[in-house]
């Protein structure tokens, strides 16, 4: 990560799936196939917008399945590079793209950048995300470090379902 960002806790969560690097650099940077599969199992995703590309940014928003919970969020690319790479800093915003406190912690860090590599293996991808808070406070991290087993729980899912969306791209 880069050496100007926070790097006391790093999540690192790696994933192979059956798929060609191309297609899941492609589920994870296009609208029509991103919108399908992102986010935690039993959650829905709206995307108000999603321009995957050096500088772009995503803004959308998740819904529970009771439809009683929606979270809006934004992604502001850093770098992508096709088919190796998608670096963004991910954060809670409002429905205007502004960035705003976690709705569930107001201590929560405003911003998280996350590391995406996809790298070929015999025509499967091995991916590999790493996330850490971007200048946080120390009472922020906490509450990350804290959060880290359901992060990575909720990770599991939303890599499950990109696992059934690339089957179903076949």
């Amino acid at each position: 990560m880069d050496n100007n960002r926070n790097q006391s806790f790093e999540m690192a969560i790696t994933r192979e799936f059956d798929a060609p690097r191309e297609l899941v650099f492609k589920a994870w940077t296009e609208l029509g196939h991103f919108a399908k599969w992102w986010g935690p199992k039993g959650v829905t995703l709206e995307v108000v917008r999603m321009d995957a590309r050096s500088g772009g940014e995503f803004l959308g928003y998740q819904t529970s399945t009771d439809g009683n919970q929606v979270m809006w969020g934004k992604f502001a690319y850093q770098e992508v590079v096709e088919p190796e790479k998608v670096a963004y800093i991910r954060s809670f915003s409002d429905e205007q793209g502004h960035t705003v406190r976690a709705p569930f912690k107001a201590s929560w860090p405003l911003e998280i950048m996350n590391v995406l590599t996809l790298e070929d293996n015999e025509g499967r991808t091995v991916l590999k995300l790493r996330g850490c808070p971007v200048i946080a406070s120390a009472e922020e991290l906490d509450n990350y470090i804290g959060m880290a087993p359901k992060l990575r729980q909720d990770l599991e899912g939303t890599f499950d379902k990109l696992a059934d969306y690339l089957v179903s791209m076949k």
